[in-house]
């Protein structure tokens, strides 16, 4: 483990095997952190933030100091890229933008409001003044997961940064072997000691994590029943939490939509990453009167996309994470038509895949909203069409969800896109189109999580607020 800006040998002997998605071939091993690990990591970060140098830091100095982290990241963006794909099954041109370049992206915007950011502001009051001062939350607890391993990590830790925190990273026993960038570049970038841990584990390490008494603040990335326990937790200890957890968008065409627009968005949208992205609108709703040309331009989408290695620059659709999590999207799949849904493209696994953890492109259609395969996130290439009558039916299929978290509205007229887009209850929704914004806040509603991440708004996660009752003689 990353301990004190140190290689650090753990104290666990319990181990798992890293496994390439796309060939079922051992690629590495890591050790899963025990209770002894996550408190050595929470401790060094303790010391780190009461009394190392990165407290007494001016906001240009941490700046600096992340702009460098970023700037090493980048340095080693390929090779992390490749190494994300080979993990988890990511295409290899979204990967150097997700797992490569991203990730220093936003690092220097969050360095900009590090530099930015005035920590202490005077406001008139009764008595005289009041100084409201932003204070760092403290020691963060980081809990990522595989599908987007650098990019949600950095997610916390360049707020966290920002506002003078410092954290423990506990990135997903599938994706840690790339955890260690972060440490490889830290050192690099010469962020003080204890500033920045990594400690790969398991759920058990996690829990130690978000139980541990000298943990101030817990940023996790994963599923809703993992979220759900976590929040538990984090509420019997009063102790903040960013939950960003699961989704089952839905994306509402209506009658008036450029089904070209919609078709050249719908890789972003629906299909991104495998379908391994929590924001994906793997519901589409189809207006009746257009509903054979939604079908058929969906249909034709998902059975064009090219399955195979995600290092090949081609390929379009690469393997599941695991092979469990493979088992887990075929029974939904086999679920759905067990029960008579009816399937138009995809179904099961590619017959010209020898080896790897591939489920083909699926599409279910004349779907109603109340089957499991329309309420459950599924987590892979499988989507569920489903037909509506009028805007005010749309918008209820929409809301009508335990989830809300991402969602789109394609039509010609986006005064009408946003009109509907305003009644969708949901954390992020796209007119035309869905692609997350760094500088805007992300985040779901209702079972897709608590707070929000990116944007000037995340700073807040990771800030306490502290009112000084001064008087005007002492200000003056």
């Amino acid at each position: 483990m990353y301990v004190d800006s140190a290689w650090t040998e753990m104290d666990s002997d319990e181990s798992v095997e890293v496994i390439e998605a796309a060939t079922e071939k051992k690629i590495g091993s890591v050790s899963l952190g025990n209770a002894r690990d996550v408190d050595r990591a929470v401790r060094a970060a303790r010391t780190a933030l009461d009394h190392g140098a990165w407290g007494r830091m001016s906001r240009a100095e941490r700046a600096g100091l992340m702009l460098g982290f970023a700037d090493e990241l980048e340095a080693r963006a390929e090779e992390t890229a490749t190494l994300v794909s080979r993990q988890n099954g990511t295409p290899i041109a979204l990967s150097r933008e997700a797992n490569g370049t991203g990730p220093a992206a936003t690092l220097r915007m969050y360095a900009g409001l590090a530099a930015e950011a005035d920590t202490e502001e005077v406001r008139a009051s009764p008595n005289g003044a009041t100084i409201v001062r932003r204070e760092p939350v403290g020691v963060v607890g980081a809990i990522t997961p595989w599908n987007y391993p650098q990019t949600l990590a950095v997610m916390k830790i360049a707020p966290a940064l920002a506002m003078g925190c410092t954290v423990v990273l506990k990135p997903s026993p599938e994706t840690s072997l790339d955890a260690f960038v972060f440490g490889e570049a830290a050192a690099a970038a010469g962020i003080p000691q204890g500033v920045i841990n990594i400690v790969p584990g398991s759920r058990d390490t996690g829990a130690n994590l978000v139980s541990h008494p000298l943990v101030d603040k817990i940023a996790f990335t994963g599923s809703t029943a993992a979220g759900r326990a976590i929040g538990a937790e984090c509420g019997r200890l009063i102790r903040p939490c960013t939950l960003e957890l699961g989704g089952k968008s839905a994306s509402i065409v209506l009658e008036d939509a450029d089904l070209d627009v919609f078709a050249a968005g719908l890789g972003e949208s629906s299909f991104r990453n495998n379908g391994q992205t929590c924001a994906l609108q793997t519901r589409i709703l189809a207006p009746r009167s257009r509903y054979d040309e939604v079908v058929d331009v969906v249909a034709d989408f998902a059975g064009k996309l090219v399955l195979g290695d995600p290092l090949d620059p081609s390929v379009t659709c690469g393997p599941m994470v695991s092979a469990a999590h493979r088992a887990r999207v075929l029974a939904h799949i086999d679920g759905a038509r067990a029960r008579g849904v009816r399937l138009v493209t995809g179904g099961g696994r590619p017959e010209d895949q020898e080896h790897g953890w591939f489920v083909e492109p699926t599409v279910f259609v004349d779907v109603a909203n109340s089957d499991p395969i329309a309420r459950e996130e599924v987590f892979g290439p499988v989507v569920a069409v489903i037909p509506y009558d009028d805007d005010d039916d749309a918008v209820g299929i929409a809301n009508d969800s335990d989830y809300g978290l991402g969602g789109s509205v394609w039509t010609s007229d986006e005064a009408r896109g946003l009109e509907i887009a305003r009644r969708v209850r949901t954390g992020t929704i796209g007119i035309n189109h869905y692609t997350l914004d760094l500088g805007s806040p992300f985040g779901g509603m209702k079972d897709s999580g608590l707070g929000r991440e990116l944007g000037p708004e995340a700073l807040d996660a990771y800030t306490e607020y502290k009112s000084v009752y001064a008087s005007a003689r002492r200000l003056s």
